[in-house]
């Protein structure tokens, strides 16, 4: 909901450094909001947890998608697809006359049209509609397809044969497919996460999201390394004793409160019979029942509280 606000325009228009770093850093109180992690959590971990990409990335996803909008449009129907370059491989050869100047209203009389494959044109400095740059931006997806697919081409009635509509539409969904798959190289690659966070980007909700915000905040807590657990990373004192503080006999991480833990093994064994990992592909994260009942599991003894903060026999 807040995305399509803070990014208006984004689809056609980049914003300058100083806005995108005013605008990224609204995200990430955005970002905290969602997941209910302390302020001493990393912006990285919070982007990979909260499963929304960083700004910066927003601003450059947004116009490839607006992109491939714009050259998968029949052409009869929309005016900017129709003043691609003819040599744009569509699957209609409708083109709009070089004599609509209406078309061209507001920019200078006389414009040379781009090759739409061509990203660095030769002389560099030439007078081009916009439309010819937007093209651009969707090359490094549309290999090996000779011909653009058209999407919503209900709308016109054409002449020449074209692929069913079905496998038109599965070509386009590739193609946003590709498109996301960079993001996430990107997103990977730009904006690197403490090592000793070990969860991947992802674009997709998590299931434990759907969880209470109190119990998923729990969850995005102990995951993103700032809780109250004793061996996480958090605000206090680095040399703060790490050993848990229920048993006493190794540190009490994340996969120690959940799996290992002997003071918790009676609420585990009817909680969580036969759970073995916590990672981001283990079951436990991904399936509802065995959710239900790791929130139970946190919720009854406390799981990630100090033994201070709650008198025995005391839910949170």
């Amino acid at each position: 909901m807040i995305a399509p606000i803070l990014l208006y325009g984004a689809d056609l228009f980049t914003p300058s450094a100083g806005a995108s770093a005013r605008l990224n850093t609204f995200w990430h109180k955005v970002q905290r909001w969602t997941t209910n992690c302390f302020s001493a959590t990393p912006t990285g971990i919070l982007a990979v947890e909260s499963c929304l990409p960083p700004v910066p990335l927003l601003i450059s996803q947004r116009p490839r998608i607006a992109a491939i909008r714009v050259i998968c449009s029949p052409p009869e129907v929309n005016p900017g697809t129709a003043r691609l370059h003819p040599l744009f491989p569509s699957l209609s050869t409708h083109q709009a006359q070089d004599s609509s100047r209406a078309l061209t209203r507001g920019l200078i009389s006389v414009y040379l049209p781009l090759h739409w494959n061509t990203p660095r044109p030769v002389p560099p400095m030439r007078n081009h509609l916009p439309i010819d740059a937007v093209a651009y931006r969707t090359i490094p997806f549309t290999h090996g397809l000779s011909r653009m697919p058209m999407i919503n081409s209900h709308l016109v009635s054409l002449a020449l044969a074209v692929p069913p509509q079905s496998l038109m539409d599965n070509t386009y969904s590739a193609l946003k497919k590709r498109i996301r798959e960079a993001l996430l190289e990107e997103w990977s690659l730009l904006f690197p996460i403490p090592g000793y966070y070990h969860h991947r980007p992802a674009l997709s909700p998590r299931p434990f999201m759907g969880l209470g915000k109190f119990m998923a905040g729990r969850i995005h807590q102990m995951r993103a390394g700032n809780s109250y657990l004793a061996a996480l990373p958090t605000w206090r004192s680095p040399d703060a004793d790490t050993a848990c503080p229920h048993c006493g006999l190794e540190p009490e991480t994340f996969e120690h409160a959940i799996l290992t833990c002997p003071s918790r093994q009676g609420t585990r064994s009817r909680l969580l019979q036969g759970v073995t990992g916590i990672s981001q592909d283990a079951p436990l994260l991904s399936s509802l029942p065995l959710l239900k009942r790791l929130a139970t599991f946190i919720s009854v003894p406390s799981t990630g509280f100090p033994p201070t903060m709650f008198p025995p026999n005391t839910p949170p």
